[in-house]
């Protein structure tokens, strides 16, 4: 067999023909619709996934067994069956049309291979590995790893921007590729002491590194030197990424960060990150929602008390909620929070746990009710997550 002619496509606009509704289906569509192929589907049945794209008008799907006429106007054929002559048929069509076929029963019969492909922002690798699938994922997994942290997958276009990057609950690898990638890029890194401090390790040595935590302020004023210190280095022409624990919307105040970027005109792109209220309890195995038990979640900032005159918090609206509650930066206050819950009628048997450093090899979780939420918090120390609600025996706990 002579050597394949690598060959990137551009499908913008222009119409693609899938035979075949399964899991094959399923997993080349997606690509095909991001290159903006005009998808034309022709099968008896989809999978739901592709019913739902089907229905959501991205693709157009022809409920019936293939007929040659499908290939008028087709510039590429991906045959996705499993059916040995069925995509013979097809692809002898296609030959005699001299339109180029993928086919995924029998690559070797096919005029066109898809390759393993990896995706890190605007680069795209893709391998072959002479009509070994198994080697060409492997060695494409091995490029994926190192993209995910170099640099050089990322634009020069990002040079006096600003990235927040939600750095997920703790555990390092929580967070998000595209937030590592960008990480792997950055000029200045602004940190919190909650995002995941392993990953500064990682840093480039020409890398300046600002701990927030040791910012000399309180914590107005040092909201305010963050800002400061975000434009000042972005509008320098430098790639800023401010790297904070959880997700930067979440708590964050990366709304009041994206605000004062904005007034300075400078550009921000926002990296979503696990948030720490749903991933922690996960990690002790809470689910903050289970079927039969709890519809419904809220997620509370408890860094201030019910009494105080600036809580946004309706209290008693909370108490009367059935599902579940989850507390963050509580651990303070949370002897007030649960004599007013129980105050407007909370069921004090109700189950109730703390997580302590959730995802970390730190983690340490605590049961019981909620009337015993104060004595337990005695045990623990911050960052800590609070959970209310009868998901927290629904499963084993971790401790």
């Amino acid at each position: 067999m002579s050597d394949l002619y690598p060959l990137a496509l551009r499908l913008d606009g222009r119409p693609v023909l899938v035979v075949g509704g399964g899991a094959v289906a399923t997993r080349r569509v997606p690509a095909l619709l991001a290159a903006g192929a005009l998808v034309r589907l022709v099968a008896p049945e989809l999978t739901p996934a592709l019913r739902g794209l089907a229905d959501a008008g991205r693709l157009t799907w022809l409920e019936r067994p293939f007929t040659e006429a499908d290939l008028d106007g087709v510039w590429l054929v991906q045959v996705a069956v499993d059916d040995h002559e069925a995509a013979e048929a097809v692809s002898a069509a296609a030959e005699r049309r001299r339109i180029f076929c993928v086919r995924a029963d029998d690559r070797h019969a096919a005029s066109a291979w898809t390759p393993a492909v990896a995706r890190h922002g605007a680069v795209t690798v893709a391998v072959l590995a002479g009509g070994s699938p198994r080697r060409a994922v492997a060695v494409r997994d091995r490029i994926a790893n190192l993209l995910a942290t170099d640099e050089a997958t990322v634009p020069e276009t990002v040079k006096g921007t600003v990235a927040l990057v939600g750095g997920g609950p703790g555990d390092p690898e929580l967070i998000t590729v595209k937030g590592r990638r960008l990480l792997a890029a950055a000029d200045v890194v602004v940190a919190d002491r909650l995002g995941p401090g392993l990953l500064l390790d990682e840093l480039r040595a020409d890398v300046e590194l600002v701990d927030v935590a040791k910012l000399p302020y309180g914590p107005a004023a040092q909201q305010e030197e963050i800002n400061r210190i975000l434009v000042e280095r972005a509008k320098a022409g430098l790639f800023v990424v401010r790297l904070k624990g959880g997700d930067p919307y979440v708590f964050g105040r990366g709304g009041e960060e994206v605000l004062a970027c904005a007034e300075a005109g400078v550009p921000v792109t926002v990296v979503p990150g696990v948030t720490s209220a749903i991933s922690v309890p996960a990690a002790a195995g809470i689910p903050v929602t289970h079927r039969r038990v709890a519809h419904e979640f809220t997620v509370i900032s408890g860094h201030i008390g019910p009494d105080h005159p600036d809580s946004l918090v309706d209290w008693p609206a909370l108490a009367r909620l059935r599902g579940t509650l989850v507390i963050l930066m509580g651990l303070k206050n949370l002897p007030a929070i649960v004599a007013t819950l129980l105050a407007h009628g909370r069921d004090a048997a109700t189950p109730a746990a703390i997580v302590q450093e959730g995802t970390t090899d730190q983690q340490k979780s605590v049961h019981g009710t909620l009337a015993d939420l104060p004595a337990l918090a005695e045990q623990l120390s911050p960052p800590a997550i609070v959970v209310i609600g009868d998901v927290v025996d629904v499963l084993p706990a971790t401790a």
